[in-house]
């Protein structure tokens, strides 16, 4: 055990550091401050999409079949679950503006490494490292975004989901074109350069985000006093639930519309992308929708619109339908993760967020394999089927939540006043967010209330 002596040696550098590149760092706008944590969600999904055109080269490069490839990608999934609650505990000591900048930088670097792997054991040392850096960027990020939030005053979240979403395109796009003209390396080289340009013109305002929040009580404190982990836990799972169901349609939902529709390879495509233009283009309008019907009405109506989805796509032998199907899925799906990873933020921080994320994680990494298992027995469309059964799930476990009243972040003073005027209840909750106090608003008419105040 180390002298408490040198444990403080140690440790002063680390927080003199720290201070030193808050101070440097002036206090965003709040509008530059947005556009830096979408220009950061924005680069997390590009440097994944990116990446994903990018398998079928790397597998061919060190010569991986489709298990090899399967235990592969396991390290990936691994490094990111590994690497989530040690990030949360960052985020919670230095502040989340410091720990997305510094992830941001990691992810840029790391995705370069699989291009440079030449056999499998270094493959998946290189995905191990890049999940690990996935998963310090996602926990980061939403650490601030929620904290952004409280900042402004209004729902973001879901917003700076969509700027994921559109990013994963983007890549995923540029990475099927870079493919044609470019080796692996030269195009992810290429992708790292471009998003550490990016990063170095958001890094000032993410670090100077950090001088706005009362770093280690909003953003990374334990949870509130009363308020069990148990309830991060379920939040963490209808978070699942919503993976669940996205990875199974990106792995899944092309084959299922080519082998038991028979779809044109372009057309069963189209269905994967519908998907996830409906998801994008939902979170987009996540803001106004619960400002519009709230958090629990939005979720819970989100599972059971994708789970209508799951079932017309499975069940139908109208290619049109199937189609439709997928897109409400993506609709119904959009905001449930963003909110439901927003809501634990609100009662546990930083390692709230992180909780819930490593738990709704698993559900991006068991899902494909459960799929295959469940279509080996009982056919693809059964297999797919069990995406309209978790989303059920997770609108059952929003509704086990019933005593958790929606969610606004904080509001100025003068609309808790205006809220008040129409006889609503409202109640503190989390407090130090450093421009306002949050609250839980039980009533539709406040947040009727709460628009119309913000135009």
């Amino acid at each position: 055990m180390a002298p408490p002596a040198l444990v403080l040696r140690v440790r002063t550098p680390v927080a003199v550091l720290v201070r030193s590149a808050r101070s440097s760092a002036p206090e965003p706008s709040p509008d530059r401050l947005r556009y830096a944590v979408a220009a950061l969600f924005a680069l997390d999904g590009a440097v994944f999409g990116s990446w994903a055109a990018r398998v079928p080269d790397v597998a061919g490069q060190v010569g991986a079949g489709h298990s090899t490839l399967g235990v592969a990608l396991l390290c990936l999934s691994l490094g990111a679950l590994a690497c989530m609650q040690v990030t949360g505990a960052l985020c919670a000591r230095l502040g989340p503006g410091l720990v997305s900048a510094a992830a941001a930088v990691l992810v840029c670097l790391a995705v370069v490494l699989p291009a440079l792997a030449t056999s499998v054991p270094a493959l998946c040392v290189a995905l191990l490292a890049f999940g690990a850096a996935t998963g310090m960027v996602n926990v980061a990020a939403n650490a601030l975004g929620v904290s952004v939030e409280a900042r402004i005053g209004r729902p973001l979240l879901s917003g700076l989901h969509a700027g994921f979403s559109f990013g994963g395109l983007a890549g995923a796009l540029l990475g099927g074109l870079a493919s044609a003209v470019a080796g692996v390396a030269v195009h992810l080289v290429a992708v790292a350069c471009a998003g550490l340009l990016l990063t170095a013109w958001a890094a000032p305002a993410l670090v100077g985000a950090d001088a706005a929040v009362s770093v280690g009580r909003a953003d990374g404190g334990a949870p509130e006093r009363g308020r069990p982990t148990a309830a991060l836990v379920v939040l963490g799972a209808v978070a699942g639930c919503t993976a669940y169901g996205e990875g199974a349609l990106t792995d899944w939902g092309a084959l299922l519309l080519r082998t038991d529709l028979g779809a044109a390879p372009v057309v069963a495509a189209g269905g994967y992308a519908g998907f996830s233009l409906a998801m994008a283009c939902g979170r987009l309008a996540g803001s106004r929708l619960v400002l519009a019907m709230g958090e629990r009405r939005l979720l819970t109506g989100g599972a059971l619109l994708a789970a209508a989805g799951a079932t017309a796509a499975v069940t139908t032998a109208s290619l049109p339908v199937a189609l439709t199907g997928f897109v409400l899925v993506g609709l119904g799906l959009a905001n449930v993760f963003p909110l439901s990873i927003a809501r634990a933020g609100v009662l546990g921080g930083a390692r709230g967020i992180a909780l819930a994320t490593t738990v709704g994680y698993t559900g991006l990494l068991g899902g494909p394999p459960a799929i295959g298992l469940v279509a080996e027995h009982l056919g693809l469309s059964a297999a797919i089927g069990t995406v309209a059964v978790l989303a059920l799930v997770a609108a059952g476990l929003v509704l086990t939540l019933a005593g958790e009243d929606v969610r606004l972040p904080a509001a100025p003073p003068v609309l808790s006043r205006a809220a008040a005027g129409l006889g609503t209840r409202l109640q503190p909750v989390v407090s130090g967010f450093g421009h306002g106090t949050g609250v839980y608003v039980r009533d539709l008419e406040v947040l009727v209330g709460f628009s119309a105040a913000s135009r």
